[in-house]
């Protein structure tokens, strides 16, 4: 493009999230890559001129605690992608979520939380959030008015959802949440990504990610984002400065370059994870697949509804227990296993003894994370590989 920078602005305009990935995050730019701006500070002609950046606040160029160019190119791209005014990145994706909770919850106030989450998110919420004064009360998402019915107390600050979950891929329903009528929703949306799913378009106040996974998506960046409205956004960054939970550049770069590549990797990660998950629940090897493109699952109908995509994580449960799903993950010789998800190599983890390690049985028992469960986070490699892959592990798991 030859012309000048708003000429091309022009042109896309009113675009499709997969072109949005590719032209996203430029500020106007003509360069074909994002800049990694290192520095940590910026000097200044003088005592008034650090006055004013200081109070410029995140538009400042004055520290990068407060606000980094890259990190900023990479916020604007992922508020685009999710039909927001604004977004603001941090460190890890619990560093988002510890920032939100405490920036807009105080001592008494009170937080409804699904039973279906990270294991991360439940260890949050169950510790330093109610140590800090904070109640929370967990629900049963798949239950129609369950957020509803528990966010009618006075103090009610903020419902957090998470969906499709993890490990269970159980649904939260977006319409719903959208209508609570408390000051905050906020909805973890790392497994669906911008590209299956909007939490904003219904009314969700927040939209959370991982970046480090699907957003990403080459194992190679650590970063949390969150999205919405830019004076509550701006009121998240007034804490999450003294938080501290600051998004690196050089993270901040591989993230815009992974966006780049987002959509056509997400679909054909969700048509692989489809094919695999009709194919196991078909082998007569799983007592239960979880994955919302299933017509089994029991909130499918909510999932077309409110996903254009079913994202590209399953989880399967075997008879046997730990000592099966030992078997069958010492019998892989091309899905790897690793706690994360959302990057080119197809991973699987035993969630009751890695992301929600530590749990008590309750917990475990509500987050649906059986003893029996793998989670399998689909890569990029041939369909045809994976599933001969899968069927060794599931020979070696009934031995």
């Amino acid at each position: 493009m030859s012309g000048p920078p708003q000429q091309y602005a022009s042109l896309v305009a009113n675009k499709n999230r997969d072109t949005t990935a590719i032209t996203t995050g430029r500020n106007g730019a003509r360069s074909l890559a994002s800049d990694i701006s290192t520095s940590t500070t910026w000097s200044s002609s003088g005592l008034d001129e650090t006055h004013q950046e200081a109070v410029a606040g995140r538009s400042s160029k004055l520290y990068s605690r407060y606000t980094n160019p890259t990190v900023r190119q990479f916020e604007t791209a992922i508020a685009e992608l999710e039909g927001a005014e604004d977004a603001l990145a941090f460190g890890s994706g619990m560093g988002a979520l510890a920032s939100v909770v405490f920036a807009l919850c105080s001592p008494g106030d009170h937080i409804v939380a699904q039973q279906q989450l990270y294991g991360g998110t439940l260890a949050f919420l169950n510790g330093p959030v109610q140590r800090m004064g904070i109640n929370v009360t967990f629900v049963d998402a798949t239950i129609p008015g369950a957020f509803t019915a528990a966010a009618k107390t006075p103090r009610t600050m903020l419902v957090i959802a998470e969906t499709p979950a993890n490990p269970s891929l159980a649904l939260a329903d977006l319409a719903e949440l959208g209508a609570i009528a408390v000051p905050f929703t906020m909805v973890d949306s790392t497994f669906a990504t911008p590209m299956s799913q909007q939490p904003l378009s219904h009314g969700v106040n927040l939209s959370l990610h991982s970046a480090t996974k699907g957003i990403g998506g080459h194992n190679d960046a650590l970063l949390g984002v969150v999205a919405g409205e830019r004076d509550l956004i701006d009121a998240i960054w007034a804490y999450s400065v003294l938080h501290g939970a600051s998004a690196s550049p050089y993270d901040a770069h591989n993230a815009l370059r992974g966006i780049r590549t987002l959509p056509v990797r997400h679909e054909r990660q969700c048509a692989t994870a489809m094919e695999l998950a009709t194919w196991c629940e078909s082998s007569g090897n799983c007592t239960t697949v979880h994955y919302p493109g299933l017509a089994s699952h029991p909130q499918h109908n909510l999932a077309t509804r409110q996903m254009t995509s079913f994202g590209s994580v399953f989880a399967i449960e075997i008879p046997g227990g730990i000592e099966a799903c030992r078997a069958f993950i010492s019998a892989l010789q091309l899905v790897r296993p690793a706690t994360s998800l959302g990057g080119p190599e197809t991973l699987i983890c035993h969630p009751a003894t890695s992301t929600h390690f530590g749990l008590d049985e309750e917990s475990l028992s509500g987050a649906l994370a059986g003893e029996g469960l793998m989670r399998i986070s689909v890569g990029l490699e041939h369909v045809d590989d994976l599933r001969n892959d899968l069927a060794a592990a599931f020979a070696a798991s009934r031995s």
